[in-house]
């Protein structure tokens, strides 16, 4: 995994000064703590920060050969395939990111189309001068875009774009209204006036500086041709589909272990890691040379009462012979680390689940360069209630997802806040719109949220918290070969008897009974809420202080609502305020971290 950043410049504009790429470069040091190359070409300047996985040795980026050159951010699980097919000839390295290079020599802008894996890819065509910027379906890796003076700039994170002043700080209200009520920002642009997202699965042909077109490549495409499907799902037995997703699954996670070092397994003890690793030690127990110990990590929390299934996780992990660890997140050790948590998430999502997964890969990093997680499960396979919910009948209190916001009805919030009047559902309604053509209307909801929630929430939550330790995060669900099967599903494989992720259920209940699969699960809650209350007077009034909340919120109603926040309700819109005074005092005051959350407010 890595960072990547650059500049295509209009006709005649001069070249940048080199401390703007270097500004860049140091921007995206954490995301690549192993080298740095700045290469300028031609109009065009490329920045490439390394995390070594593959080809440790002779892996370094810009890749170049005689048509183009790239940099990338992301893996390529398909490159051995891909490999085969072009012949030796066509590589230079042992790199997995330069079979994108050899199919855009033979394919051209289309060479997207034939990768499989997560990435960010920008490439410099030499003979055209154009630039296509490139981003994976479903989103996994980042990546952002301005226009500037120079020209159109680009980079993994939009930190970087603002540390190298490419892009001036400010604040789009109508995005703030979002990520207030929603807790994430949907869409293709973000809370900074003039930084825009790559959209998932989207190219950009970039020429004099400029976009001139744009093409996109859905996650869950109408029609997927694969080796492992030669069959609809939703034409066979259950027990047939059991067999394809079983290929599909063990294919997938085999994909996602390949690296040149160590790699582990965040663990809940939910269905979707569980599978993972399920997975991962049927792999290990069928290779002839096992070449190290399966490494998994659990986070649990010290409050009473918090869900924790931190015992479950031990237990599965025992059962696949797993070397685990269960790491306690306290509530003083969320109150000394947050501003940096917080800091670490530029684009802005409020998810409390930033807390145990920035101390995993705090931990994790010390052991392991690459960890394999379980996001997509709930979008692909229907683990969520508000799935089935919205799809009952009117008659039996059908809900649609999303209709409220977090600060509905509470009056918290200025009316006369900026941004006030915005609708902050139009990028949610754009979604749903978009996925009006899934068969079903449990399929429509699910794919608005691969489409949304998924890439501008989990999967920036996963990249984030991981990459500020430098490590290397992995989703073996958000595969093609998995999603095929996931997507051809009949309403009837995705939820039954009340309980969704029927299939995976049925897949782990055949290979893993330990793990339980139908039983009522706990769920996975940061009890953040509760942390909050019993310190609510002096955060409350530390919240209320700063000078974005009091524009946007009554101060004592902040403080009020601080004292009530082991409500559920109320803790999360204390949480979603505590996060934006922190966030806000960072990306948009640009003010240095001074110590823990208590002594960063009062400064």
């Amino acid at each position: 995994m890595c960072g990547i950043a650059g500049l295509a410049y209009t006709v005649a504009t001069p070249p940048c000064p080199e401390p703007v790429l270097d500004a860049l470069a140091s921007a995206l040091r954490h995301r690549g703590p192993d080298g740095a190359h700045i290469h300028r070409e031609n109009g065009v300047d490329l920045v490439h920060t390394r995390l070594s996985i593959i080809d440790l040795a002779g892996g370094d980026q810009p890749l170049i050969n005689q048509s183009a050159t790239l940099v990338a951010n992301g893996e390529l699980y398909n490159d051995p395939q891909i490999r085969q097919r072009l012949g030796p000839a066509a590589f230079q390295t042992g790199s997995d990111c330069e079979s994108a290079l050899a199919l855009f020599t033979r394919e051209g802008a289309e060479y997207p189309r034939h990768l499989r894996g997560m990435y960010a890819i920008a490439l410099h065509d030499t003979r055209s001068g154009e630039v296509l910027l490139t981003r994976d379906p479903f989103g996994i890796k980042p990546l952002y875009m301005a226009e500037t003076s120079y020209g159109l700039a680009f980079a993994s994170e939009p930190a970087a774009l603002l540390q190298a002043g490419l892009v001036a700080r400010g604040l789009c209200p109508t995005a703030r209204e979002a990520l207030l009520q929603l807790r994430f920002i949907p869409g293709e642009y973000t809370i900074f006036p003039g930084i825009r997202r790559v959209l998932p699965g989207e190219t950009l042909r970039i020429a004099n500086g400029q976009i001139t077109s744009r093409f996109r490549q859905p996650a869950l495409p109408t029609t997927h041709k694969t080796d492992l499907l030669p069959e609809r799902c939703g034409n066979t037995s259950e027990e047939r589909t059991l067999a394809l997703l079983d290929a599909a699954l063990m294919d997938s996670v085999s994909a996602h272990e390949r690296a040149d070092v160590p790699f582990g397994l965040f663990l809940s003890g939910g269905i979707d890691s569980a599978c993972i690793l399920t997975a991962m030690s049927r792999l290990k127990r069928a290779s002839a040379h096992p070449t190290q110990p399966l490494r998994t990590w659990t986070a649990t929390f010290d409050a009473t009462g918090a869900a924790n299934e931190a015992e479950a996780a031990r237990a599965l992990a025992q059962d696949a012979g797993a070397e685990h660890e269960t790491l306690m997140v306290t509530r003083k050790m969320v109150w000394r680390h947050l501003p940096e948590i917080v800091a670490c998430m530029d684009d802005p999502a409020a998810d409390y689940a930033i807390i145990p997964t920035w101390f995993l890969a705090r931990r994790a990093a010390s052991e392991v360069r690459v960890v394999l997680s379980g996001e997509g499960g709930d979008e692909l396979f229907c683990g969520y209630g508000r799935y089935r919910a919205a799809t009952r009948p009117w008659w039996a209190g059908r809900k649609r997802p999303w209709r409220r916001g977090v600060f509905d009805g509470l009056e918290i919030l200025r009316t006369d806040r900026p941004g006030a009047d915005t609708n902050w559902r139009a990028g949610i309604r754009a979604a749903e719109q978009a996925a009006a053509l899934a068969p079903t209307p449990l399929a429509r909801v699910q794919a608005a949220d691969v489409a949304e929630w998924l890439p501008n929430d989990l999967l920036l939550k996963l990249d984030r918290c991981l990459m500020a330790h430098g490590l290397e995060g992995r989703t073996p669900l958000l595969d093609p070969v998995v999603a095929d099967v996931a997507r051809r599903l009949p309403d009837n494989l995705r939820v039954r008897h009340g309980q969704g992720k029927w299939l995976l259920r049925r897949w782990l209940a055949q290979h893993a009974p330990a793990a339980r699969p139908f039983a009522r699960k706990q769920g996975f809650t940061v009890p953040i809420g509760t942390w909050i209350a019993q310190d609510g007077q002096k955060l409350g009034a530390l919240v209320a202080s700063q000078d974005c909340i009091a524009e946007i919120a009554h101060p004592e109603r902040v403080r009020a609502l601080f004292m009530a926040a082991d409500k559920t309700r109320e803790g999360a819109c204390a949480w979603g305020l505590l996060f934006y005074a922190l966030w806000h005092r960072t990306h948009v005051q640009a003010r240095p971290l001074a110590g823990d959350v208590f002594e960063t407010l009062a400064v």
